[in-house]
């Protein structure tokens, strides 16, 4: 039989059809594919219908889509507002109430059901929907306006049209639907907010946890050692408690507090649960660790709650700077998301609000920033406002001081995507939700309490476990014991009305009124303005106590435990105009160890905070002090530790062999190391040497801490910041240490082993990655930063990560350095935790003021501004804050005219 046998200019014609169909389904698919990504980006320009307007609303916006809104009223001001915001930033607005209200669920399904649970217990969105009801009238009017400008906007958006990521939804979600926003939405974001910056609770959880895991009491104390008032300097450097205020030039009143330092290291609070006593030490290891699983699950809004989580701000007064007034700097350090976290914004009306600065979206007002008068800044204060109580429980009773007292219960639905609805049950004491009824593994405390009725450590036969296919619901709890929060943002408060105050405070004293009503999270406010006053004020809502420190969980059934109040605002700390001339805030001591009330035994180590002092103190040496001068501090990135460590290593390395690549390198790279740890930089520059030092100095530390502390369980590997540098510290002190001797080893390790067995690894690790010449190694090759998208943006699958997430870049600084790009030690090199924005307000030029933020100012993938300052920020660079409405206009790139 013949083969049919077709015409070559046939096959030829055949061929180029083919081709030509395969191009138009390319051109087609491809064409679809730029519709489905740009039909959602925002009209910028032009103009524009905003119902409920009273009159036209001008909007100006930069190169990189920063706006400045220009209203006659207030209520035209922020309904602009929330229409602007929803343009850029609506699917983060409204992912971000799903969180604060315990509905992911509702968006991904049933794999969200656990952390609804938790976040159902903890209640946020019933406690903002309390607030409400005791705020302001002009806030709530502000409030409300801003609703009604988010819902003009979504009158006309929906699905693909609002976002892209609603398009990806719908592949998943197909039957959601978008829900008007509220005023309780702007504020319950408010309580996320207050979470992620809550302070020191996982530091008690861990400690705990490492008593109850068998270490001693002692090891424990080595692992939190006291803060270093002899080398790093507090915010406020004297002052005390007088006649029920706080004097700046006051000494202690009445006897001091002995925790009210900070970083006190380990021990139980007196009459807390006594996780050392028999038994009790793997029961409450097993609660504790519980606990800490649960809570991670839930989502991260601005940080882990890790050590990188920070902010640097300080001001400097008039008499120190080139104009004569004073020049204010803040970069909080926050988890790095896409979009970034904060939206850049020009607010101003003809009603006299005029304030510009970093906004969240979903939140009326300006956060961080300046108006005509007066500029602030915040950094985290790290307060203790969080406890644990163990209750003893018997089905809806809790005891207290041996009396049965109802507990408080309520039910609630769980709407589940693509599945059946969730009823859970909520119980709270008087202490707070109890949170081991959201975790499958603590909702069965009840099999081995930590405790036995009497209120003494109990003997534990076995572990308890959760019952063979208990679904973790909230509604099947286990009698006997449960384990409740109590945390001050659980209680209604005026946060929102402080926003407000502060953006049209004029004066200091404005500016305390303001503060006053910044209840939760508790902060540390710096304060500039234009008359030449600084000063610095401790706000925020922090418990005084009964029994106990809050460092333990304590025993539920003892009211004298129980909170006795908060502290009051005229008592913690604040100062005008100190005699230094300039004030540092960067999460170190806030106060001296003299100060009467107690504030936390947590504070950051204060590394970045003296390296900042010391680059003033350089500064005004040099000169009079400018804004240039600012951004390069803000941007400095010295190891405030490896002058300590780097000489001990080498003292080590000069025992062994000299040709050993680990002595090669150290001898290479160390040899007049400025400390400086750039990302890259050319073959035998000042930045390619640091940058190369750098990279073999971090592998050694990380080794080294790997090597050291190998005994700790896994969840409580040191993560390498600060706290890690005064441990090691004090440990390269005692060569003899029992922390040296590696436990995977039949001999007995000593410092100098360690030592030079870190640094050998060290560069075994680097010729491995980067290559047999130490002088090619880079930090940035190895210190990276993705910017992922908050919900898509870790999906695993690979076209979608690739719509939303920024490539990963190489980034100068690290832990415990003034550009604090964040890493954790036990899990890599890459970066957790970033400076989210940078501002820098000049009091004599408002218009000469600079800022940057960690992306852009869209939340639209693809768009223009969705990453436009990211290599700008990672280069430490910063562009003009702009004020004067004539240079405004005269920088405006597209102008939109919203209309009634």
């Amino acid at each position: 039989m013949n083969p049919v046998r077709i015409p070559w200019p046939r096959v030829r014609k055949i061929a180029v059809w083919t081709v030509a169909v395969l191009l138009v389904l390319v051109l087609v698919l491809a064409v679809a594919a730029v519709w489905a990504v740009r039909r959602s980006f925002p009209q910028h320009d032009g103009t524009l219908r905003l119902s409920g307007l009273s009159a036209p609303v001008t909007v100006h916006r930069d190169d990189h889509g920063i706006p400045q809104v220009y209203a006659k009223s207030a209520d035209d001001l922020f309904r602009a507002q929330g229409y602007l915001h929803a343009q850029d930033r609506f699917w983060e607005m409204d992912f971000r109430r799903h969180v604060t209200a315990g509905r992911l669920a509702e968006l991904f399904g049933s794999s969200q059901v656990e952390t609804d649970i938790y976040l159902r217990t903890m209640g946020w969105r019933r406690v903002a929907e309390q607030e409400w009801r005791i705020l302001a009238p002009d806030t709530k009017r502000h409030l409300q306006a801003y609703a009604d400008g988010v819902n003009a906007w979504l009158a006309d958006h929906d699905g693909g049209r609002a976002s892209l990521e609603y398009t990806v939804l719908g592949l998943q979600n197909p039957d959601y639907t978008v829900e008007t926003w509220s005023p309780v939405d702007s504020l319950a974001w408010l309580k996320a907010m207050a979470w992620d910056l809550r302070g020191n609770m996982e530091t008690e959880i861990a400690r705990a946890a490492l008593l109850a895991a068998g270490l001693t009491r002692q090891q424990v104390e080595e692992l939190y050692p006291a803060y270093p008032y002899d080398r790093n300097t507090p915010i406020v450097t004297g002052g005390g408690i007088v006649a029920g205020a706080f004097d700046q030039q006051a000494g202690p009143a009445t006897p001091p507090n002995p925790a009210a330092g900070g970083g006190t290291g380990g021990g139980t609070a007196a009459g807390g649960v006594d996780v050392t006593g028999p038994g009790g030490d793997a029961t409450t290891a097993r609660t504790l660790t519980a606990m800490a699983d649960g809570l991670s699950r839930l989502p991260i809004m601005l940080g882990n709650g890790g050590q990188g989580i920070g902010s640097n701000s300080w001001v400097v007064g008039g008499g120190l700077t080139a104009t004569g007034k004073p020049i204010l700097a803040n970069d909080p350090h926050l988890s790095p998301t896409m979009p970034g976290i904060w939206y850049q914004m020009g607010l101003h009306c003809e009603c006299g609000f005029h304030a510009a600065g970093f906004t969240f979206s979903g939140v009326p007002g300006v956060v961080i920033g300046h108006n005509a008068r007066i500029a602030w800044g915040f950094t985290n204060l790290d307060p203790d406002v969080t406890d644990l109580y163990l209750e003893r429980v018997d089905g809806d009773r809790v005891q207290v001081d041996g009396e049965w007292r109802p507990l408080q219960t309520r039910a609630e639905t769980i709407k589940v995507a693509g599945g059946r609805d969730v009823s859970i049950t909520v119980r709270a004491s008087g202490h707070g939700p109890l949170l081991s009824d959201a975790s499958a593994a603590l909702r069965d405390i009840g099999v081995a309490p930590p405790v036995d009725p009497a209120g003494s450590p109990a003997p534990v036969a076995a572990a308890p476990q959760p019952s063979p296919g208990r679904p973790a619901t909230g509604g099947d709890q286990r009698d006997g014991y449960a384990v409740a929060l109590s945390w001050t943002a659980l209680r209604p408060g005026r946060t929102a009305d402080a926003l407000f105050a502060l953006n049209t405070a004029t004066n200091w004293t404005e500016f305390r009124a303001a503060a006053a009503l910044f209840e939760v999270p508790a902060q540390n406010i710096v304060y500039a303005d234009v008359d030449g006053n600084i000063g610095y004020q401790s706000p925020g809502r922090i418990p005084v106590r009964g029994k106990g420190d809050g460092r333990w969980m304590a025993p539920g059934w003892d009211s004298a435990y129980d909170w006795k109040g908060f502290i009051p605002f005229a008592e913690l700390p604040s100062v005008l105009n100190p005699t230094d001339g300039y004030l540092v805030t960067a999460n170190q001591a806030v106060v001296g160890p003299t100060y009467q009330r107690f504030l936390t035994s947590d504070w950051s180590y204060g590394y970045r905070s003296q390296r900042i002092r010391d680059l003033i103190g350089s500064a005004r040496d040099a000169g009079k002090i400018t804004v240039e001068d600012l951004r390069r501090m803000q941007f400095d990135n010295r190891n405030g530790f490896a002058p300590t460590l780097v000489p001990a290593v080498v003292a080590a390395l000069g025992t062994g062999d000299p040709s050993d690549l680990s002595r090669v390198a150290a001898t290479e790279l160390w040899k007049d190391w400025d400390f400086q740890q750039p990302a890259e930089g050319a073959a035998g520059s000042t930045e390619g040497r640091g940058s190369a030092a750098a990279a073999y100095y971090n592998a050694t530390w990380r080794h080294l801490l790997a090597e050291t502390f190998d005994e700790l369980p896994e969840d409580n590997r040191p993560d390498g910041g600060d706290r890690w540098y005064e441990v090691v510290r004090g440990l390269l002190a005692q060569p003899e240490s029992p922390w040296w001797d590696r436990r995977d080893t039949p001999q007995v390790e000593r410092r100098d082993d360690i030592l030079r067995s870190a640094a050998g690894e060290a560069a075994t690790e680097l010729r491995r990655d980067q290559g047999d010449r130490p002088a090619d190694w880079q930090w940035g090759r190895m210190h990276t930063l993705t910017v992922r998208n908050q919900t898509f943006g870790t999906s695993g699958i690979g076209p979608v990560e690739w719509l939303f997430n920024a490539d990963p870049v190489g980034v100068s600084g690290g832990d415990a350095i003034v550009n604090a790009t964040g890493w954790d030690a036990a899990d890599g090199y890459e970066v957790d935790a970033v400076p989210s924005m940078r501002m820098i307000v000049d009091l004599a030029d408002l218009d000469e003021s600079r800022w940057i933020q960690l992306t852009g100012n869209s939340g639209h993938a693809f768009h223009p501004n969705y990453d436009d300052q990211l290599e700008l920020w990672r280069t430490g660079r910063t562009l003009p804050m702009r004020w004067d409405r004539t240079t405004v206009e005269a920088e405006a790139a597209r102008t939109l005219i919203l209309q009634p």
